[in-house]
């Protein structure tokens, strides 16, 4: 299995007056076609450690290395020319264009990127069609559901179809039926189109689709698990774990 992410002893130190030690050095793998979950206390690192992967930061000591590239050592232009390759992002508050339609927000990454326009309406018509929001493309953003909502931003995300797909607590603003949707959107993409996904969540119900989960304390790697045959059984560890990383529920 190739290797897609190494994260090899990365810290992240802010200073200030006091400074903050966010992340001790977090050696980290994640396989091509992996699903997996980030999960920890507030405070405990995991934004952190989406933030320096995702390139939005940097590590004060360390490497990232993501298919085969170091983003931290290139330069603006080719750093905004990886992210718009290399990634893909899902946040938890959708974050799309009021202005645009639908249809508009999910090819905006092409349209930055130059594509023609033929093969922008092919690529979005595929992408809409395997998420199933193909009627909604020229509704505007507050004419459809958070869960639809939720669906355009992640075709948004693999339009470019990125290497890694990165998601930001993704059903953090859905009610529970939209979350399961969601969650069973992410696992198909997964499984069936191989997209690597690395989700920071603090619902033990949906880090249970993920292929294993992290757990990160104080800024360091806790625990980890891996989901065998038994989804009720690997929900149940995970919860078991959170309870053990102590905190109250509102804490994850």
């Amino acid at each position: 299995m190739k290797k897609l992410l190494t994260l090899d002893k990365v810290s992240k130190i802010y200073d200030g007056k006091i400074s903050y030690k966010a992340l001790n050095n977090i050696n980290l793998t994640i396989d091509e076609g992996e699903f997996v979950g980030i999960m920890g206390p507030s405070g405990s690192g995991k934004t952190t450690l989406l933030n320096i992967i995702s390139t939005i930061d940097t590590p004060t000591s360390g490497e990232v290395i993501l298919n085969e590239k170091k983003p931290h050592h290139l330069n603006k232009e080719e750093l905004a020319f990886f992210r718009r390759r290399e990634l893909g992002f899902v946040f938890q508050d959708f974050n799309l264009l009021d202005t645009l339609t639908i249809g508009e927000n999910i090819v905006l990454p092409l349209t930055l990127d130059g594509v023609e326009v033929s093969d922008m309406d092919k690529k979005l018509e595929e992408v809409a069609g395997k998420l199933g929001i193909g009627k909604i493309l020229n509704k505007r953003t507050y004419e459809v559901s958070g869960g639809q909502a939720q669906r355009a931003a992640v075709a948004r995300a693999i339009i470019s179809s990125p290497s890694l797909l990165l998601a930001d607590e993704p059903t953090g603003n859905l009610d529970s039926k939209a979350a399961k949707d969601v969650m069973e959107l992410f696992y198909k993409i997964n499984k069936n189109d191989k997209v690597t996904t690395l989700m920071v969540t603090h619902d033990a119900y949906t880090a249970s689709y993920c292929d294993r989960v992290i757990f990160i304390k104080d800024g360091e790697l806790y625990n980890e698990l891996h989901q065998g045959d038994n989804k009720k059984l690997f929900y149940q560890e995970i919860m078991d774990l959170l309870s053990m990383l102590g905190g109250g529920r509102n804490d994850f």
